[in-house]
């Protein structure tokens, strides 16, 4: 069960194969890296119709590699430049990782230290939470964004957030949660005597040479910057259409969102962290080291930022919007920056794919590995790909929540027989899971398999009696005609 991915599911599935995207780059090349990242971009804009995409990737400290593709605007048919501006979304949040460990260094933060040491105007019950567990959402803290007027009235919508009951206790699991960033805004700035809701990431802007890069929303003139799109699907048997976006991003909340930049200023920032003039090293370990859940296993965040292994090194990151990413490969000198127009595009599950062309010695096993076998491909080879990789690489690790994740994904940008043909290895690879079977009730429903969704939904009541998300739908569906 992903609640997140429902809601793009719903709102943002992406059609295949879109007359909007033009995934042509600005000039041909003859370098062979090159090509292959363009063939692999241009293949991966035509399965999802991405209508713009910028990519940067940086080696031993260098950028190698800045590429535009397709348009900004779709409406004017402004292509992708140098200066086109993108939005971050969440990938915000290692900013202001990076801005919480500045504070660590100086001793003013402490990430295992609860809130009630920095804000005292808190309810009971969130005043054991600690700074690591709000900033790798374990924090079972109420969404913020479920507020009814989260945009409209910033006031109301924090008073309402206050007066709802914890969602479950600290540590106990994963939840993602805008109200932990808000938090640490307030938490940060406070330490700083500046305004609860100044941005945290400015600084960083001057120091990694940013020049294109800024907070903004809809609600103001971002230059350089084109509209968001998604998706939407209007009913069976009609097309999805391609429709533009308005997000709002208010100063509260500018601490989980709200950062616009290009491919060239995030190469500059991933330089700059990657070698420590940002940020010590030692910090900066300490950020990208998983946070432990209360009974000792660790997570996929460290202090706002996602942790994964790529065979036995590292990759740590973020996402934001369903449309860009940013992801570093420390024990490769490497980073591979795509960002994109579209909600949907989950550049995450190509960027393996950029970062291997560079770095052929990074050892892709598991997920990743899988991923890129697949990919261009209906996924009826899924069991024969997963047999031979875990034949050749009988280490390697495929997490649920990350399989789970990639799951969701292909749900939402509108390949739901894939989807279906991941969820039933994730049932095979666990199967004492009642998420796993409630995730692949899911895909079946949405395959048109109501008698294959029931029969999933009622193995996942039998493996997890608590799971309400499973009742409420074998209800739903169940009473269906």
């Amino acid at each position: 069960m992903n609640l997140g991915f429902l809601l793009a599911l719903v709102l943002s599935a992406a059609a295949i194969g879109s007359a909007h995207a033009a995934p042509a780059p600005t000039a041909p090349s003859t370098d062979t890296n090159t090509r292959a990242v363009d063939a692999l971009v241009r293949r991966r804009m035509q399965q999802l119709g991405i209508p713009g995409l910028q990519v940067a990737v940086v080696r031993q400290d260098r950028t190698v590699l800045l590429r535009n593709y397709g348009v900004a605007s779709v409406e004017l048919g402004v292509p992708v430049t140098d200066a086109s501006v993108f939005s971050l979304n969440s990938i915000t949040k290692a900013f202001s990782g990076i801005a919480a460990g500045a504070a660590i260094a100086q001793g003013r933060l402490d990430p295992k230290a609860p809130l009630s040491r920095y804000l005292t105007d808190l309810p009971e019950s969130w005043r054991a939470v600690t700074i690591e567990q709000l900033m790798a959402h374990m924090s079972g803290l109420p969404d913020l964004m479920r507020a009814p007027s989260v945009e409209q009235d910033p006031a109301a919508a924090w008073a309402w957030t206050l007066a709802q009951p914890i969602r479950f206790a600290p540590g106990e699991r994963y939840d993602y949660c805008q109200t932990n960033y808000t938090l640490l805004q307030r938490i940060l700035n406070q330490l700083t005597a500046r305004p609860s809701d100044a941005a945290l990431a400015t600084a960083q802007f001057a120091a990694a040479d940013m020049r294109h890069t800024g907070y903004g929303d809809a609600d103001v003139v971002v230059p350089g910057k084109g509209p968001n799109y998604r998706y939407r699907d209007s009913g069976p048997g009609t097309p999805r259409t391609l429709r533009p976006i308005y997000e709002r991003f208010p100063p509260y909340r500018q601490a989980s969102s709200g950062i616009n930049s290009n491919a060239e200023d995030m190469a500059n920032w991933a330089k700059a962290v990657l070698n420590a003039s940002l940020i010590d090293a030692r910090t900066r370990e300490r950020l990208w080291t998983p946070v432990r859940y209360a009974d000792g296993k660790p997570g996929q965040w460290g202090l706002g930022w996602q942790v994964f292994a790529r065979g036995s090194h590292r990759m740590v990151g973020m996402t934001g919007g369903g449309r860009s990413a940013v992801f570093l490969y420390p024990d490769d000198a490497l980073a591979v920056v795509v960002l994109t127009n579209l909600s949907g595009a989950y550049p995450e599950d190509f960027i393996d794919g950029i970062a291997k062309i560079y770095a052929p010695e990074l050892p892709l096993t598991g997920i990743p590995a899988l991923r890129i076998a697949l990919d261009d491909s209906d996924y009826e080879r899924v069991d024969t790909v997963l047999r031979d990789l875990r034949a050749q690489h009988p280490q390697a690790s495929f997490p649920e929540a990350e399989f789970n994740d990639w799951g969701y994904r292909l749900l939402a940008s509108g390949r739901p027989k894939q989807a279906l043909a991941i969820f039933e290895r994730i049932v095979d690879l666990y199967p004492n899971s009642g998420n796993a079977y409630d995730s692949l009730a899911e895909a079946r429903s949405v395959n048109g398999d109501r008698k294959g969704a029931i029969e999933a939904y009622r193995r996942a009541l039998v493996l997890d009696p608590k799971n309400t998300h499973a009742a409420t739908q074998l209800r739903r569906l169940e009473g269906a005609p």
